[in-house]
């Protein structure tokens, strides 16, 4: 798998076989099956998230409520309606939802808008780099994983 929105989004072998395992060990690493092969994956994690402590030129929608964010989506290049799926996924278990994106990936970036979220701002990885970041929060839904 691999992401084809920004093929230099993820570099030096990220995401690393220990980034998904910790996904996985807080519960929060899915994969998306289509006749029972897996054809992609995501994570989707609990708030707090600490690199979206800080926003620039812009702000959340919500900055008190809880939110999941959802990470690290990727597919097959032939795999379609992957984004969809994670996204009916998301939305069935939280109603405040948290996104971002590489400023280069316009694929993501239109799958985002598509879906209804709105721009926030930017955000800083840990490692300096930019993101795009985006929110959107729909009727109340309790998470249960």
């Amino acid at each position: 798998m691999r992401s084809s929105g920004n093929l230099h989004q993820w570099t030096d072998g990220y995401p690393s076989e220990a980034v998904i395992l910790s996904d996985i060990e807080k519960d929060g690493g899915f994969v998306v099956e289509e006749d029972n092969q897996i054809v992609g994956y995501f994570a989707f994690l609990s708030s707090p998230e600490p690199t979206y402590a800080r926003i620039y030129e812009g702000k959340w929608l919500d900055d008190k409520l809880p939110y999941h964010v959802v990470h690290r989506i990727a597919s097959y290049p032939d795999a379609h309606g992957i984004f969809s799926c994670i996204m009916d996924f998301s939305f069935s278990k939280d109603s405040n939802i948290r996104i971002d994106t590489h400023r280069d990936n316009t694929i993501m970036q239109h799958c985002i808008a598509k879906y209804g979220f709105t721009y926030c701002g930017i955000i800083y990885l840990a490692s300096g780099d930019e993101r795009l970041a985006y929110q959107r929060i729909t009727a109340q839904t309790s998470y249960m994983p």
